[in-house]
């Protein structure tokens, strides 16, 4: 188990963004600087040692190992992306972190398991006008797998965000803000490189 928050980024920057990153289902990499903030500030809240986490959306698996480096019991990630998944299955291996990381090629609306905590990034509705709420479904989703939620949005959805979490049961207790970084990776990207606002709501249900 990983005890130093820098030795947790330094393990998950080895780890590859998507493959081939589909854009209409917004596939970024979570920086390492961002999932090992995530993950050790869940940790410090007692959500991670010695429970099953679940990363719903999980792409390469950079949230699910780092939770499995964080003394996580059981750690599953649901992607429908089977090319991303090769990717994280992969890379827990060379992590010697296999027995506790299972990975599932499936759509989140079909995931039946439950867990402790949910620690996901959703897709953000950033580039589609018809995928604007693509993140609510995970939302909704998360917290029928689990009473706690760590989960990824724009931070100018933030009110909408509250006003739903509500609405379904849930309660916000922790708010962290981080500046996103989204290359240039895509056909219609016409800047290097922008950076967007997202907030990550840690909900109780």
């Amino acid at each position: 188990m990983i005890n130093k928050k820098k030795h947790l980024e330094m393990a998950l920057q080895s780890i590859p963004s998507h493959p081939h990153p589909d854009p209409d289902l917004e596939q970024y990499h979570t920086p390492a600087t961002i999932a090992s903030d995530v993950v050790w500030n869940a940790s410090v809240q007692g959500d991670i040692h010695r429970m099953k986490v679940v990363d719903l959306g999980c792409g390469t698996g950079v949230i699910a190992l780092g939770a499995a480096l964080m003394g996580a019991t059981e750690v599953v990630g649901v992607d429908i992306d089977n090319d991303a998944l090769i990717v994280a299955e992969n890379e827990a291996k060379k992590l010697k972190i296999q027995h506790k990381c299972s990975f599932v090629n499936m759509d989140i609306d079909d995931f039946r398991e439950n867990a402790d905590t949910v620690i996901q990034n959703p897709p953000f509705g950033a580039q589609k006008a018809h995928r604007k709420d693509a993140d609510r479904k995970f939302v909704e989703k998360a917290l029928q797998v689990a009473p706690v939620v760590y989960s990824f949005h724009l931070a100018k959805t933030e009110e909408f965000l509250e006003q739903l979490v509500g609405s379904i049961g849930g309660r916000i207790t922790h708010k962290f803000y981080y500046e996103f970084p989204l290359p240039r990776q895509y056909h219609f990207h016409r800047d290097e490189k922008r950076e967007v606002e997202v907030v990550v709501l840690r909900v109780e249900k």
